[in-house]
């Protein structure tokens, strides 16, 4: 874990950027280990890698092994409705399957313990289907604001 209070925020977002990349590139592996085919890694790989823009452009400034449930939760049902323009029932559902690989590598691979990543898989499985549907009708309930 690094501290980032000393730095400013472009230093920051390099310095998360470069803790993130030895983790995204392990859990690439881990997909294939696990037996993926490269379409399928590349989803997931896409789905955890702009959950770790979310991370280091946004509040918190974090790196992906300090992510908590907290931080997947405003990610799922509030930020990407927001800001992805493709988000739908279908991404949600993607990211959410992508959440729950990457909560097991995190576990396996030793960067979260099993108290920390049960609480993530726990948040992801009792809001689904308020994440798939706010993804799903964000833009609807505002459409008369447009």
């Amino acid at each position: 874990m690094t501290d980032f209070d000393d730095l400013d925020y472009d230093e920051q977002v390099e310095a998360i950027q470069e803790e993130n990349e030895p983790i995204l590139a392990a859990f690439e592996q881990w997909l294939a280990d696990k037996g993926l085919v490269k379409k399928t890694i590349h989803r997931h790989m896409e789905n955890v890698a702009f959950f770790a823009e979310y991370l280091t452009y946004y509040e918190p400034l974090q790196p992906l092994d300090e992510a908590d449930e907290v931080d997947f939760g405003s990610f799922c049902g509030n930020w990407f409705p927001r800001k992805a323009m493709w988000a739908s029932a279908n991404s949600a559902k993607s990211n959410l399957a992508s959440f729950r690989k990457f909560t097991s590598f995190m576990e396996e691979a030793g960067y979260w313990d099993a108290k920390h990543a049960q609480a993530i898989r726990d948040d992801l499985k009792e809001n689904k289907e308020e994440y798939i549907e706010t993804a799903e009708t964000y833009y609807d309930r505002y459409s008369d604001d447009w």
